[in-house]
């Protein structure tokens, strides 16, 4: 299998950074259309969805303020050990419409849920894992 498109700086790889496992289910929502080669090199049987209910992560890409709304509608039915990553394209990025990781992060708070790890995506992309506060 070809190398994967480097995620980021570290050279660690996306699904790496992520936390994805072997025969994961993972719900891709609005991801850019190069989000597969991103996660080639990815452990077997990972699987991708694009619906939310029964998958073991999330992965939500936004990149306007507006949609930071999406962040409450899953918070709604986010199971205790699901994953929640939620991307926004980087301020430096050409795909940038102005929002900030504390836009994210504030939305997230206000659900009960705190950011646990950030991580490079891509050039363009950033991710915040979100967790369910606890108790």
């Amino acid at each position: 299998m070809a190398k994967a498109v480097q995620a980021g700086y570290s050279g660690t790889p996306l699904w790496k950074k992520l936390g994805l496992k072997e025969g994961m289910t993972v719900a891709v929502l609005d991801a850019p259309a190069h989000y597969d080669k991103l996660l080639q090199d990815r452990p077997p049987d990972v699987r991708f969805v694009t619906t939310a209910k029964g998958a073991g992560a999330i992965h939500l890409f936004m990149a306007e303020t507006t949609d930071v709304a999406k962040i409450a509608k899953l918070s709604k039915h986010l199971p205790p050990a699901t994953m929640l990553w939620v991307s926004w394209p980087k301020l430096s990025s050409k795909l940038s419409k102005g929002l900030r990781e504390d836009d994210i992060r504030k939305a997230a708070l206000a659900c009960g849920l705190v950011d646990i790890k950030v991580c490079a995506v891509d050039a363009d992309w950033s991710g915040l894992k979100l967790t369910r506060r606890r108790a």
